[in-house]
């Protein structure tokens, strides 16, 4: 993914301290830097990367002048104004992804904790393992259908058996006959067997509800319902059956049901829309912005693959495989620490068995850090596919619950209405 492809931008002024004043132009953030680029000059008035920062604060100017103030290492602050929306927004998209970068694993201990590994086999075992998962889905989901079949024939059939002991009963006691059983006891019977069923369906579906609402994966995001005004902290969760929107306290902003979702945009590696869809009344649409948004995607694709749709900012990103933001200072150090492994030439005089253990580790390869996110995303799809199997696992298991005990109903009274009709002839 290139790196100068800005992840937002926000119309502003800075204020350069030499010539005290004002300058017009955009506020760009990417990957690892922030920008801020002259309208006029086209020049780049600012530019440090998210790991210099030392603090992000809201400030004002002159008592009057609300401002966006950030301090970099070496004590140089730079002073944003007039920023659109609003300097909150602003401040919510840069405090995320620099406390992102802050949580992050330092790169001193991506540099001591490279350990020797085969990451192209892990990946393609990891493949493997998805690929059977898959296959299995396909098998679940067609045994899904035959089960759905015989419920439906099963439930044809209670509907002519009802029938059936309708007729029976006209047939045994015609209107016209004085000791018949009284209409109302009848209907009465039919009522309290519905509100059995009734009572039976609602039992299955709490079991089923239980499996539905079990968490893929959570992510920290910049949460928006609509446009880019109003951008606040939250999180992002993706459950089996749905996609929730939470703000900071874990409060419930809204949920997208799977089957209500009608699209869900990807504007870039870090910032999707979703989106439903109604026939007279505005639709509901809620914006992302996450550092770790690809960890999400993933997953989402895997989801929603006839609802997911790239939009033409995407193919900025699309220069080199898509990473968090967090890894690619360490991705180029760790880089360097490989091409060093590399140059290191041992004495060839020495024997095999006085290596030092630093020099048989120089020696063995290290997993890289596009390996590493790689094997990340295969896992969290091949947990998606675990969650998907198990929740089809229990609704089948419902289905045969159900199937049985209707078995056993309509053999009883196929028989009863045998014995029924044998007494009438």
């Amino acid at each position: 993914m290139s790196r100068d492809a800005p992840i937002h931008r926000w119309p502003g002024s800075y204020y350069i301290n030499s010539e005290k004043r004002w300058e017009s132009g955009i506020l760009s953030l990417t990957r690892t830097m922030v920008r801020f680029i002259s309208n006029q000059s086209k020049e780049s008035l600012a530019s440090f990367r998210l790991s210099r920062i030392m603090e992000i604060k809201m400030e004002s100017s002159s008592f009057i002048f609300s401002t966006l103030t950030v301090l970099e290492e070496g004590n140089v602050k730079h002073w944003f104004g007039s920023l659109k929306p609003n300097r909150v927004v602003v401040y919510n998209v840069l405090e995320h992804f620099w406390r992102e970068r802050l949580l992050s694993p330092s790169s001193e201990a991506r540099q001591t904790e490279c350990q020797p590994s085969k990451g192209r086999e892990l990946i393609n075992l990891v493949a493997g393992a998805q690929k059977r998962l898959e296959d299995t889905g396909r098998v679940l989901s067609h045994q899904g259908e035959q089960f759905d079949n015989m419920m439906q024939g099963l439930e044809k059939m209670d509907s002519d058996l009802v029938v059936a002991d309708k007729l029976l009963s006209e047939l045994e006691s015609p209107s016209w006959w004085p000791f018949g059983k009284p209409p109302w006891k009848i209907h009465q019977e039919a009522k309290a067997e519905d509100a059995a069923r009734a009572a039976a369906a609602a039992a299955a579906l709490a079991a089923k509800g239980s499996s539905r609402h079990k968490v893929i994966t959570s992510i920290p995001a910049v949460v928006s319902k609509g446009g880019d005004s109003d951008l606040k902290p939250g999180c992002l969760l993706v459950l089996v059956s749905s996609l929730e929107a939470r703000d900071t306290n874990c409060q419930l902003l809204h949920r997208f049901e799977r089957n209500e979702i009608d699209e869900i945009k990807v504007h870039s590696p870090y910032e999707i829309s979703v989106r439903q869809r109604f026939i007279g009344k505005p639709d509901i649409c809620y914006r992302f912005l996450s550092a770790k948004m690809p960890e999400a995607l993933s997953v989402l694709e895997m989801q929603y693959k006839k609802k997911v749709e790239f939009t033409s900012e995407y193919a900025a990103f699309n220069v080199t495989p898509v990473s968090s933001p967090c890894d690619s200072e360490g991705k180029n150090l760790t880089e360097g620490l490989l091409q060093k492994c590399q140059d290191a030439e041992l004495p060839v005089e020495v024997p095999a068995g006085e290596l030092s253990q630093l020099q048989v580790h120089v020696l063995q390869p290290c997993v890289s850090q596009a390996e590493a996110q790689e094997l990340k995303q295969m896992l969290m799809q091949l947990k998606n596919l675990a969650l998907e199997a198990e929740t089809e696992l229990e609704r089948q298991d419902d289905v045969l619950d159900v199937l049985t005990s209707s078995t056993d109903q309509a053999t009883m009274h196929i028989e009863k209405h045998t014995c029924r009709m044998k007494r009438l002839l």
